[in-house]
């Protein structure tokens, strides 16, 4: 059985090592952290700001958050959402203001009183990293929405594995609202997937130091997804410019096609805001610059586009050709990826004017001196 107690406007639950912490966060929102280790590490996050400012926290509560222990469970409350915590570290989550259940962890005690593992389990990686796991119990005709963009074409994700990582075409974004009328926010900074399955839902982190989520209580999606803007932070309002019609293709090969394009807009009385220059326009992967044969003069070009009030964007891509005029200083510098094996080629690719294929690299762009270089 664990014990608890209230920390810091937080409740805590703890049996041995492994140690739960519930806070509030923002409005109707709860933030669960845990971990094996021996403290919470300070890992980077999607929230803004975990502890908010008392004037935001004022401006984002809809009541004060309470706590209550009991001598075999415990409660934490934030406006519209309720968390009961059992002795045995089982979670559930309600709405506060009708008791209608939202979510709750997977309960495996009755059938088997004799295991320990609770809805959350640490497999060691022989460090302080951990194959992490949350599991969840599977609500009959639930929905969930959300999870970023994915070439799956399902509205509805229950019954669907979504690996969470970022790859080509594949955004991994792992919030999701349920029709149940919950948000749910996976704070993980590690790859790994959730299992939308029909006898129940699983969230996995490959290696992390603690497993950390959000789960936001709303009376719609818009009011869930409000509050998720409030903990992730708003994005800034999109220059005027921005709001029109972007006209791209695969691809503009040359700058007299792209100049044609978008004459024709002109011609026409058609508006035009952005014109998209992608792939290919390089004489180089990795030497960002202009193919002077098909592009003789950008500058040129921007200027007749300023004139007819279109903006240029340009597709400046992360990879590197090994034989690119760049390459030899970022490897020295170590502004190249590596793998997990210790070589920095991530793949095979074409490239402009060369037999395909090529051996491309990665620029690390968590490296603040090669996102420096890049923009240079």
């Amino acid at each position: 059985m664990g014990a608890f107690i209230e920390s810091a406007g937080a409740l805590v639950w703890r049996e041995g090592r492994h140690v739960v912490e519930i806070r509030p966060l923002g409005r109707d929102a709860l933030r669960v952290r845990a971990t094996v280790n021996r403290e919470f590490a300070d890992l980077p996050q999607a929230i803004v700001d975990s502890s908010f400012s008392p004037e935001e926290a004022t401006r984002l509560a809809t009541a004060v958050p309470t706590i209550e222990i009991g001598e075999h469970s415990a409660e934490i409350t934030n406006g519209a959402i309720q968390a009961t915590v059992s002795s045995y570290g089982r979670i559930r989550f309600v709405r506060s203001t009708d008791r209608a259940l939202l979510l709750e962890d997977v309960d495996w005690r009755p059938q088997h009183p004799q295991l320990l593992p609770h809805s959350r389990s640490f497999a060691s990686l022989e460090s302080d990293l951990y194959r992490i796991e949350a599991r969840f119990s599977a609500q009959q005709g639930e929905r969930f929405y959300g999870l970023g963009q994915h070439r799956h074409g399902l509205l509805d994700q229950k019954g669907a594995v979504i690996e969470l990582c970022q790859r080509n075409a594949e955004v991994s974004i792992p919030f999701l609202v349920s029709s149940r009328g919950y948000g749910f926010l996976w704070n993980n900074p590690a790859v790994g997937r959730v299992e939308l399955g029909a006898n129940g839902t699983r969230w996995v982190a490959d290696a992390s130091r603690q497993l950390d989520y959000v789960v936001i209580a709303g009376d719609d999606y818009a009011d869930t997804l409000s509050t998720y803007a409030d903990i992730t932070g708003h994005a800034p309002m999109l220059p005027e410019w921005a709001s029109g019609f972007w006209q791209c293709k695969l691809r503009y090969t040359t700058q007299e096609e792209l100049l044609s394009v978008a004459r024709g807009y002109k011609e026409r009385g058609l508006p035009l805001s952005v014109i998209v220059v992608d792939y290919f326009h390089w004489t180089c992967q990795g030497n960002w610059d202009w193919d002077p044969e098909c592009w003789p003069d950008p500058a040129g070009m921007i200027r007749e586009l300023d004139a007819m009030g279109v903006k240029l964007m340009v597709s400046i891509w992360p990879s590197v050709n090994g034989r690119s005029d760049n390459a030899p200083a970022m490897r020295d510098n170590g502004y190249l990826i590596g793998t997990n094996h210790g070589p920095d080629v991530i793949f095979r690719f074409v490239d402009t004017y060369e037999p395909p294929p090529v051996y491309v690299h990665f620029y690390d762009s968590t490296n603040p001196a090669a996102r420096q270089f890049v923009w240079n």
